[in-house]
């Protein structure tokens, strides 16, 4: 399969575009204003410790207080970190005032804070250093049993039997020379060294680590074999990643390149018109059914329909095929659209169990190339397929886009002869509530349309009814939702 990564940079904005085959997959977008903080490493200090959630809220210095659940503090201490402490009590871990090394596991999203962990984890190329907790782990998508025990062996070799650190091989080791893991192993080392002597002279709520910007952190964790290049469309931003790829990643640099081109490389690949189709609710299929997707805060709905699709045999033939094609779809999505958490896909419903199980392989096999942790259940009784990804960042939806002002994120409005039935109700309640002479009622364009046209008889009677008359006046300012009697 061939992958291309494409970097947009502007002064205040990075984009990556992750193409397979000319198909845009991925897109992760960095403003300078909002960067991520996943991977940061803070000094905290503990604000408050609640028992009854096990769990407590840390003072990093960021905009809101973080949150730290019992279950990502490590028993030898908050500000170290060894063997997992998820049983314990969170009282008999940290207390409050206490400072405590953290580092962010997912962003802020809506009004919650960020999440922190006090294990720390510190990622280059080929490995992953896990601070004060001693052991190796190796990638599950290295597959090959001997490679596996190569770097097994490569690692223990490496670290030695008296190192307090753990190592984590990622999928870019596989078939990584010796002398290339040691430089990592001692990059990692150094960085990790000087991340706790800053921690040592520093007040609380201080940041101690920062994470890589998105442009050099697409090099480091999305370019790997697989990738054949990597354009970018600044030449001040090429240059720093040839650099930093000359330093840290030799095997990458042959495969950048600055692209010149006058149009924008994201309208040379269709990318903005692909950016623009994953902000709609609607995802049509090539075979004429589509996609529903909905995003709460609680989970992601996806639903499948066959929409103009009637196949050329049997409608069980129609629906099979329709939800093969979706299942592949859905795969694509949730890595384009950045949907995590509890995802629920209502597939239409199959009679037959071998058309279901090769639907779930379907949206096994859509999600393999996912770098986000998947988990997805059979089909339930009630003919749903329950799924959850690993999230750590705003979905692209969020990130792009700003709730509705007009109908406050519900996706839908009164309509303008339900607004004319509350302002009569409106009217007779403020007309046996005070004395008043005459009414204005304030409302928009085609509200008021709607109530001197097709509903003036009955605005009319309800002025004989109150013994007062009533005025409408348009406002171009106002919601449809949006009306005022005012009382003259």
């Amino acid at each position: 399969m061939s992958q291309e990564l494409l970097v947009n940079m502007t002064p205040r904005e990075t984009r990556v575009a992750v193409l397979d085959n000319g198909s845009l997959q991925e897109i992760h977008i960095e403003r300078a204003r909002r960067r991520g903080l996943v991977g940061n490493i803070y000094l905290g200090e503990v604000s408050r410790v609640l028992p009854g959630m096990q769990a407590a809220f840390v003072n990093a210095g960021l905009s809101r207080t973080a949150f730290l659940h019992a279950s990502d503090i490590h028993a030898a201490g908050a500000a170290t970190g060894n063997t997992s402490a998820s049983e314990a009590p969170i009282q008999h871990l940290i207390s409050e005032q206490q400072r405590v090394l953290v580092q962010v596991l997912k962003d802020p999203m809506g009004s919650k804070g960020a999440r922190l962990t006090t294990q720390i984890t510190i990622p280059s190329r080929y490995l992953v250093l896990s601070a004060n907790n001693p052991g190796i782990g190796v990638s599950a998508r290295i597959e090959d049993p001997d490679e596996r025990a190569r770097l097994r062996a490569v690692t223990e070799a490496m670290l030695g039997p008296d190192c307090p650190d753990g190592c984590i091989l990622r999928t870019a080791a596989e078939g990584a020379d010796d002398e290339a893991l040691a430089r990592d192993w001692q990059f990692l080392q150094r960085l990790w060294a000087a991340i706790q002597h800053r921690g040592e002279a520093a007040q609380p709520a201080t940041l101690l680590h920062e994470d890589l910007p998105l442009m050099l952190r697409v090099v480091r964790d999305l370019a790997g074999e697989e990738v054949e290049r990597v354009r970018i469309d600044s030449r001040e931003g090429y240059a720093r990643i040839l650099d930093f790829s000359e330093a840290f990643l030799p095997d990458a640099r042959s495969r950048l390149e600055h692209y010149p081109g006058e149009r924008p490389i994201f309208d040379l690949y269709g990318v903005e018109d692909e950016i623009q189709r994953a902000l709609q609710r609607r995802v049509t299929l090539k075979s004429g059914g589509y996609l529903i997707i909905d995003q709460t805060e609680a989970m992601t709905t996806i639903d499948v329909n066959t929409g103009g699709y009637v196949g050329h045999r049997t409608l069980e033939e129609t629906i099979f095929k329709t939800n093969l094609e979706a299942a592949q779809a859905i795969g694509r999505h949730l890595r384009l659209r950045n949907l995590g958490g509890i995802i629920i896909v209502d597939f239409i419903d199959m009679v037959d169990s071998e058309h279901q199980r090769q639907v779930l392989r379907a949206l096994e096999k859509g999600v393999e190339r996912d770098h986000a942790s998947t988990q997805i259940s059979g089909v339930s009784a009630l003919g749903l397929v329950e799924m959850t990804r690993k999230r750590t960042r705003e979905s692209l939806q969020h990130l792009l886009c700003d709730e509705c002002p007009t109908c406050g994120g519900r996706g839908f409005l009164k309509s303008a002869e339900t607004v004319v039935h509350e302002i009569a109700r409106e009217i007779l309640r403020a007309a046996r509530q005070f004395e008043v002479t005459r009414l204005l009622v304030l409302a928009a364009q085609e509200v008021v349309d709607r109530a001197i046209d097709e509903e003036s008889d009955s605005f009319a009677e309800l002025e004989t009814f109150i013994g007062r008359p009533i005025k409408f006046q348009a406002e171009p300012l106002y919601s449809p939702e949006q009306f005022d009697v005012v009382l003259m």
